[in-house]
């Protein structure tokens, strides 16, 4: 018996379609990075002002703090991956900076 040369359903590629959420946000953002590039590219701006771009770009100051949040998040992800491979020495330094810090 000749074998079949047809894919299994589950190997079959599938279109890569989507969701209206996410073609949502990819509008959204699009939207955003037009109106601070349009900002930007104005020749008669002669110092960008980040607070100006903030409060007159609809929704660019709520994405600019979540997209805040997250970086921190990573941030804070990176260090405590990367403590395992201090020093003792090392360690203590940064505890003496964090306590410095709260005074």
């Amino acid at each position: 018996m000749a074998t079949r040369n047809v894919p299994a359903k589950d190997v079959e590629k599938k279109k890569d379609v989507a969701s209206p959420v996410v073609e949502n946000e990819i509008a959204q953002l699009n939207r955003l990075l037009g109106a601070v590039m349009k900002y930007l590219s104005d020749d008669e701006q002669e110092e960008i002002d980040i607070e100006y771009l903030l409060e007159n770009t609809e929704g660019l100051r709520d994405w600019w703090n979540e997209y805040r949040e997250l970086d921190r998040k990573r941030v804070e992800e990176e260090i405590r991956n990367s403590l395992t491979v201090l020093s003792l020495d090392e360690l203590e330094t940064i505890r003496e900076q964090i306590r410095n810090k709260d005074k």
